[in-house]
């Protein structure tokens, strides 16, 4: 079996979020340790999937590419629905 190097990192936490993790985790059955563990691998996950969706998404494009669709847009007053109120 392998085992997980593991780091010890002196986490701060503003008071207010440290005592809602540990309510949370608490709700949750598990260590406000583990709880920690488990919410920073769910924003990994969310950060690295909309990055590889993202990717994917710009395909080819190039920079500038965006600018030269938006040059051949009509030179239009917006619609009264879409315009910006003062």
């Amino acid at each position: 079996m392998t085992q997980t190097l593991r780091y010890k990192y002196p986490l701060q936490l503003p008071q207010s979020l440290k005592e809602t993790a540990a309510r949370l985790a608490q709700e949750d059955g598990v260590s406000l340790n583990q709880w920690i563990v488990s919410a920073v691998a769910q924003k990994i996950g969310a950060m690295e999937t909309a990055a590889d969706f993202l990717k994917a998404r710009a395909g080819t494009a190039k920079r500038g590419d965006l600018t030269r669709l938006l040059d051949q847009a009509p030179d239009v007053q917006p619609m009264p629905e879409d315009a910006i109120k003062d």
